[in-house]
Parts: structure tokens; sequence; C-alpha cells
């Protein structure tokens, strides 16, 4: 079974909200989408930046709670990044702030970043509130990204859209006619033998 979503429609459908629980699991996509829909006038700017924000922040509280409960457990069985592990830690006890701050623009420390920041004992109000600071810095930066890109992004998408069911059909057509052939052959080579 093959699991299709619609982030587009998601979004046009729930909007905000769909935002919000994007931006907890994954982010950058989400909120590029709904600078998107902002251009498109489906969305305001300022909600897309705030959902974005909020789902961000969410997020990244649920990993470093995980990362204060179960963090030195989670971090042991990393054994392929120790030392991107032992890295983040010695960055966390120099520039603490930094770090929380620009953990979710740091290629590879999306998800374990907060784990090692909450395995560091960051108090906790201390990263609720850096974390809210780098949530709107990322949430505005994201957004307008997509925003300002819509113009070129929206038109190539809704190309894409209707190009792409043609592109499916191909591809099925064609798995159809492999597995077809390949049934065929498997038959004449179980009455041969």
């Amino acid at each position: 079974m093959i699991l299709h979503i619609d982030i587009n429609g998601l979004i046009e459908q729930y909007g905000y909200l769909a935002l919000l629980i994007g931006c907890i699991a994954e982010g950058e996509t989400f909120t590029l989408l709904g600078g998107v829909a902002a251009h498109e006038g489906q969305l305001n700017f300022i909600g897309v930046v705030l959902a974005a924000m909020g789902g961000g922040v969410i997020g990244d509280e649920l990993l470093y709670w995980i990362g204060r409960r179960y963090g030195t457990r989670i971090l042991r069985k990393l054994h392929k990044h120790q030392d991107k592990v032992v890295k983040a830690n010695r960055r966390i006890q120099r520039h603490p702030s930094l770090f929380v701050i620009g953990v979710r623009f740091m290629y590879g420390f999306r998800l374990i970043g907060p784990i090692i920041i909450g395995a560091s004992r960051v108090k906790p109000l201390k990263f609720l509130l850096l974390n809210i600071v780098g949530a709107a810095i990322w949430a505005k930066i994201f957004v307008a990204l997509g925003y300002f890109a819509g113009g070129m992004i929206a038109p190539w998408l809704q190309k894409l859209d209707l190009h792409l069911k043609h592109i499916l059909w191909l591809v099925a057509a064609v798995v159809f006619a492999f597995a077809l052939r390949w049934v065929i052959r498997r038959w004449h080579t179980r009455r041969a033998g």
C-alpha cells in the first residue's frame, strides 16, 4: 500500500492546524508551502508564521523533554554519531544560547539536537525562551522564502500536478507490463520444468 499525502490539500483544507502539526514533525516543507499558500492568498502571512513557530516550539519541546528523561540512554545507542554528540555537547557548554537558537538550522541536528540539549541539562525555562526565539527566526525565514518564491513555485506546482497524473499512469502501465511479463515467463518456466 502506498501512502500518498497531499500537503497542499492539507494546508488548503485545514490551514493553520495542518501547518502547526506538520511543523511539529517535519517543518521546512510545511513552512515553505505555508509561505506559498500565503502568497496565493489562501492563508495569512502572520498566521502562517505563528502556526509554523508554534509547531516548531512544540516539536522541539517534546524532543527536549525526551532528552531530559531518556537522553543519556538514547545517545549511547547512537554509536555511529558519537563524534557529533561530543561536538554538540562541547558547543552547548561553550555557547548554550547560540546552540539552542541555531540547532534547527544545523543539518543533521534537527531531531537529535533538542534531545542532546535536554540530556545536557540546560534549564527548562532557558530552553523554552531560547526555543521560542529560534523558532520565531526560523519560521520568519522559511515562510518568507516560501512567500517570495510563491510567484515562481505556484505555477510550477500547478503544472506538475497536471502532468504528474499522466506520469503516474505511465509508470503504472510500465510496472504492470513488466509484472505481466515476469508472471508469463515464470508460468512458462514452470510448465517447461
